[in-house]
């Protein structure tokens, strides 16, 4: 008996993916919501079938409320990673800011 195949599931991170691929459902979404066709989908996202372009617009459409809100709460995720990253710079970014107004002509 064949297994079946799981189309959508959740990685270690909670973020939606698609299939075995590392392609995240949200980039289907948004593709599907500007009207793109799934041919079009699958040739920007070529480590997934059209079959599991299908199945995750499918995943989508049954399943609108969820996936509207895993999306905010993704939005929101990124929007404080975001602020954490703009409030903290890294090492490197510091000594290039440094190097750049200790070298920076007086006029």
């Amino acid at each position: 008996m064949n297994e079946a195949k799981q189309y959508v599931r959740l990685d270690e991170h909670g973020a939606m993916r698609i299939g075995h691929s590392r392609v995240m459902l949200d980039s289907i979404v948004a593709g599907f919501e500007q009207s793109h066709s799934p041919e079009t989908l699958q040739q920007q996202y070529p480590t997934l079938s059209l079959e599991e372009v299908y199945r995750a617009i499918a995943y989508y459409l049954a399943h609108t409320d969820q996936v509207h809100t895993y999306l905010k709460r993704q939005d929101e995720l990124w929007a404080a990673w975001r602020t954490k990253s703009a409030t903290r710079s890294s090492p490197v970014v510091q000594r290039l800011r440094a190097l750049w107004t200790s070298e920076a002509p007086t006029h």
